[in-house]
C-alpha cells in the first residue's frame, strides 16, 4: 500500500527545537518535511523573573497554558532553585500535559479542550473567590483567563517565562522550491507564526501561501488564516498527531 503523504511535501513553520517531531510524524506517514521555523521562541533572563517566582511559592492553583510554559517555566524554577508549590496544577491541552508529565509533574487537571475557555468550564474554576493562582505563559498572552479568573474573586499573577520572536531567515530558498511547486501544504500552529511567516516570505510569497492549503491545529488559528486570505483552510485535532491526520485526510480525499 502506498504511504498516505507518499509524494507530498509539506512546510513545518514550528520553532526549531519543536519541528523535529512533527517533521518525523509526517515522514512516518511516507511524505517529505522543509522546515522553516517561523517563530522563534526564548526564555526571559532569570532575573526578571525574580518577583514572580515570590508570588508563584505562595500559590494555590498553578495553570500552565502551552508546553513552552512547562519547559520554560519549570525550568526557571529550577534554576531559582526552586520546586513546583504544593498547589493544584492545571494544564491547556493535552500537549501542555505531556509536557508537564515529562518533567515529573504527576497530578495535573486537564479540560477536554484545548483552549482557555475549556479550562474555564471546568467545574474546579468556577469557585476560585479568594484563591491565589499563577498563570505560567508567554510575554503578551491572551487576557481572557486572567481576566475570568479575576471577575470570579481570585488573585492572578504572572510567570511569563518565554518570548516570540520573528527570526531572521532568508527564504529565497524556499521560496525557489515553492515556486517550482516543492511545497503541498503549510502548517501553522499559532496566528503570529501565519503573520511572520507572511513577512519572511514577503510580496514574491503571498500568493504561493495564499494558494496553498494551510492546515491549522485549532479553529481560532484557522479563522485567523482564514482573514488572512488563505483560500484552503484545514483545522485538524490537536498536536502532531492531529496536524498529520488532517493533512492525510485532505490528500487521501483530493487525490
Amino acid at each position: 500500500m502506498t504511504p498516505a503523504l507518499a509524494g507530498r511535501t509539506v512546510l513545518v513553520t514550528r520553532p526549531l527545537q519543536q519541528a523535529a517531531a512533527l517533521s518525523q510524524a509526517i515522514r512516518a506517514a511516507g511524505g517529505a518535511s522543509i522546515e522553516f521555523p517561523a517563530l522563534t521562541i526564548e526564555a526571559v533572563p532569570l532575573e526578571r523573573l525574580r518577583t514572580s517566582l515570590e508570588q508563584l511559592a505562595a500559590a494555590d492553583i498553578v495553570i500552565f497554558i502551552s508546553p513552552n510554559a512547562a519547559q520554560f517555566g519549570l525550568a526557571a524554577i529550577r534554576s531559582a532553585g526552586q520546586t513546583l508549590p504544593a498547589a493544584r496544577v492545571f494544564a491547556v491541552g493535552p500537549g501542555t500535559t505531556r509536557a508537564l508529565q515529562a518533567q515529573g509533574v504527576a497530578e495535573i487537571v486537564t479540560p477536554q479542550g484545548q483552549d482557555s475557555e475549556a479550562l474555564l468550564a471546568l467545574p474546579q474554576l468556577q469557585d476560585v473567590a479568594g484563591k491565589r493562582m499563577v498563570i505560567v505563559r508567554g510575554v503578551g498572552g491572551r487576557a481572557l483567563l486572567a481576566d475570568t479568573l479575576r471577575a470570579r474573586g481570585a488573585e492572578v499573577h504572572f510567570l511569563e517565562c518565554y518570548q516570540r520572536r520573528r527570526p531572521h531567515a532568508d527564504a529565497t530558498p524556499l521560496l525557489e522550491c515553492w515556486q517550482a511547486g516543492g511545497v503541498d501544504a503549510v502548517t501553522i500552529t499559532s496566528a503570529e507564526t501565519l503573520h511572520n511567516l507572511a513577512a519572511l516570505l514577503g510580496e514574491a510569497g503571498a500568493p504561493l501561501l495564499a494558494s496553498t492549503p494551510l492546515f491549522a491545529p485549532h479553529e481560532k488559528i484557522a479563522e485567523a488564516a482564514r482573514r488572512f486570505g488563505i483560500a484552503h483552510v484545514v483545522t485538524t485535532p490537536g498536536g502532531d498527531a492531529g496536524l498529520v491526520e488532517g493533512l492525510i485526510n485532505w490528500f487521501r480525499n483530493t487525490l
